[in-house]
């Protein structure tokens, strides 16, 4: 490690990431997934969560409310906002794609329940397992974006690109396959 970059890592263990982290901007209070981002153990993941339980809560409590329409704009608006939520949280962290900025697994985990839903419970967790799956290995082109596409922009597209590789999965599942 050279110089700059533990300068970099002493900078950002010198910021707390805690509740008044969280609430001290908006932006961060996004990129770290309203909290689940301060789960200490699998923030990706606690975050993913945090995605699907939202999207049930609010399709149930409010599903003249919550149409695929208004989905797709949370989504859109979600992605755009992320984009800049995550720049903003990286700067303050010195770390561009910190671990608990969850927003982009909110945003795209969202994008894959708006495909998949009315499903029943195991096609739900069968979408969250694919999501994970592409989300944390990163195969190619996914591992490409991730490392190539920088700030926030990149923090949330690789996560659209493993969105899609789920949907794709799903799609030749519920295709191909005689249940």
């Amino acid at each position: 490690m050279n110089a700059t970059e533990k300068d970099a890592t002493a900078q950002a263990a010198a910021v707390a990431i805690d509740l008044r982290f969280l609430a001290s901007d908006p932006a961060y209070l996004v990129a770290l997934g309203f909290g689940a981002g301060l789960s200490p153990v699998m923030p990706g993941t606690a975050g993913t969560l945090f995605a699907w339980a939202s999207f049930i809560f609010l399709s149930v409590t409010w599903p003249g409310l919550f149409t695929p329409l208004v989905w797709a704009i949370l989504v859109a608006g979600g992605f755009i906002y992320g984009i800049s939520a995550c720049q903003k949280t990286g700067v303050a962290l010195n770390s561009p794609d910190h671990g608990c900025m969850v927003w982009d697994e909110i945003v795209a985990f969202w994008l894959v329940l708006m495909f998949v839903m009315p499903a029943d419970p195991l096609t739900q967790l069968a979408a969250f397992l694919l999501f994970r799956f592409f989300d944390m290995v990163k195969p190619p082109p996914i591992r490409y974006f991730d490392q190539h596409i920088k700030g926030g922009i990149g923090v949330m597209f690789d996560d659209i690109v493993a969105a899609f590789f789920a949907l794709l999965v799903l799609a030749l599942w519920r295709h191909f396959s005689p249940f």
